[in-house]
């Protein structure tokens, strides 16, 4: 069985760890976040600051996913750690219905109940919440947060960086830009430029 590291020791990260059981692809080899000083191992689990992750990949051969809901320390992470593409596992739970022709990148997290239709394009690093819907030919750049129970429409694109809130639903075709901020239950009627704030039903731009 692979063995997989988890960074980050939140509330995400415990989901992340009950996904990472339900897949039952990987065995968990350690839990690094930087609220521990040193490395030490708690049973079967390894558990210390982020970057002792060098002396476990001496040792074992794993794969890394940064459980970490902030898009931005993701992407810090991942600038930090200089890992390659490679090294990142992909996580998916069984519950997800996954269609044809998607393709999903590495790091990303799938949470349970989430729908990806054919042709759908997933980037790196991204995490597409619990229930959430991704429709056919939408394209999801790396470093996004997809919220639970979200809703995107066919050939929706959304940029790097961008957090699309819980409930929240995109018309088709619609493009979200970079590093933008979509409010809880907003309706995106428009597109979106990049680094911008949009709240509401229809969504209007607030920043």
């Amino acid at each position: 069985m692979k063995k997989i590291v988890i960074i980050g020791a939140g509330g995400h990260s415990k989901v992340v760890q009950d996904i990472v059981e339900a897949m039952g692809e990987y065995r968990l080899m350690a839990i690094l976040d930087d609220q521990y000083e040193v490395l030490k191992r708690k049973g079967n689990v390894y558990f210390g600051p982020i970057l002792s992750y060098r002396s476990l990949f001496i040792h074992f051969e794993c794969k890394v996913i940064i459980a970490i809901g902030r898009n931005d320390l993701r992407l810090k992470i991942v600038n930090e750690l200089n890992l390659d593409v490679m090294d990142y596992g992909t996580v998916i739970h069984p519950t997800a219905i996954v269609g044809k022709n998607v393709s999903i990148g590495k790091g990303t997290v799938i949470m349970p109940n989430v729908v990806l239709n054919a042709g759908a394009r997933v980037g790196n690093h991204v995490i597409v919440n619990t229930s959430s819907v991704i429709e056919h030919d939408t394209h999801l750049d790396d470093f996004i947060h997809i919220a639970p129970s979200a809703t995107l429409t066919g050939a929706v694109k959304v940029g790097t960086g961008t957090l699309i809130g819980a409930g929240s639903t995109v018309i088709p075709s619609i493009t979200i830009g970079e590093w933008c901020k979509v409010g809880a239950g907003s309706t995106v009627i428009k597109d979106i430029p990049n680094a911008s704030t949009a709240v509401g039903s229809p969504a209007r731009i607030i920043k």
